[in-house]
C-alpha cells in the first residue's frame, strides 16, 4: 500500500508514487532518488539562499554564502531527516538494509534531499518551500554570527591582514601511526615576531585549523 505522507513532513502528496521514489534507494531499484535528490538540492539552496538574503540584510556575500553551507551541509540534513524518523521509511536493498543504511547520515541526508525535489515536482515551489522553511527557519534564527562561522584559519588571516601583518606559514612537523589512524602535527610560525604553535590532528587540514585557532588565542590574549 501506498503513502502519501509521512512523519514530520506536513505535505500530503497528491501522486504518492513520488513519495515512494524519493524514499527508494539505487540499492533496492533502478527507479531510485538519485533525481529527485538533484531536483531537491536545487530547490533547497535557493530557498536557503532567499530566506538568508530576507534575514540577513546586513551580511555580505561570503557571509551569507557561508550561512548556507552550514545549513545546507549533509550533517545538518541528516540530524533534520533522522528528527523526523525518514530512516524507517527507506526502501533499501538486502545489503544496505543489513549494514544500517537507514541510519547512514549520508543516505538520509540524499533521501531528505529527495523528498523535497518530490513534494516540488508534486505540489510546486511554493508548497516546497513552505515545507523547507518549517524545518529550517528555527535553525536560521540560531545561527551564529557570521564571523564565528569562518574556519580558524581565515580568521587569523584576516586578523593579521587587518595590523598589515604578512601571512602565518604552517608547517608539516610530523606524520604518525598507521594508515587508518594517522595524526598529523602542524607548525604555524608567525614570520614577523617568530612565534609558532604546534597542534595535532586526524588529518594535515584538521591540524592546521587548530595551529591556527591556538595562536589566534595567543594573539587576542596580548592584542
Amino acid at each position: 500500500m501506498l503513502i502519501d505522507s509521512i512523519g514530520g513532513i506536513s505535505y500530503r502528496f497528491e501522486n504518492p508514487l513520488l513519495l515512494k521514489e524519493a524514499l527508494t534507494h539505487r540499492s533496492s531499484g533502478s527507479t531510485n532518488y538519485e533525481r529527485l535528490e538533484f531536483l531537491g538540492d536545487s530547490v533547497l539552496n535557493l530557498v536557503i539562499s532567499s530566506r538568508l538574503f530576507e534575514r540577513r540584510p546586513d551580511a555580505q556575500e561570503g557571509d551569507l554564502s557561508r550561512m548556507r553551507a552550514r545549513l545546507v551541509r549533509g550533517t545538518t540534513l541528516a540530524k533534520i531527516a533522522a528528527g523526523i524518523d525518514l530512516g524507517k521509511h527507506l526502501n533499501l536493498g538486502e545489503g544496505e538494509r543489513k549494514s544500517g543504511g537507514f541510519r547512514r547520515a549520508s543516505i538520509l541526508a540524499d533521501a531528505f534531499e529527495a523528498v523535497l525535489g518530490a513534494i516540488f515536482v508534486d505540489g510546486g515551489f511554493e508548497a516546497c518551500r513552505t515545507e523547507i522553511l518549517r524545518q529550517f527557519d528555527p535553525l536560521i534564527e540560531s545561527l551564529p554570527a557570521a564571523d564565528d562561522l569562518k574556519d580558524a584559519k581565515t580568521r587569523l588571516q584576516e586578523w593579521l591582514q587587518a595590523r598589515g601583518r604578512p601571512l602565518p606559514q604552517y608547517d608539516l612537523i610530523r606524520e604518525e601511526g598507521a594508515d587508518h589512524a594517522k595524526q598529523f602535527t602542524v607548525q604555524v610560525r608567525l614570520t614577523d615576531d617568530l612565534s609558532e604553535v604546534e597542534a595535532t590532528g586526524g588529518s594535515r587540514r584538521k591540524a592546521e585549523q587548530a595551529a591556527a585557532a591556538a595562536i589566534l588565542e595567543q594573539l587576542r590574549k596580548t592584542a
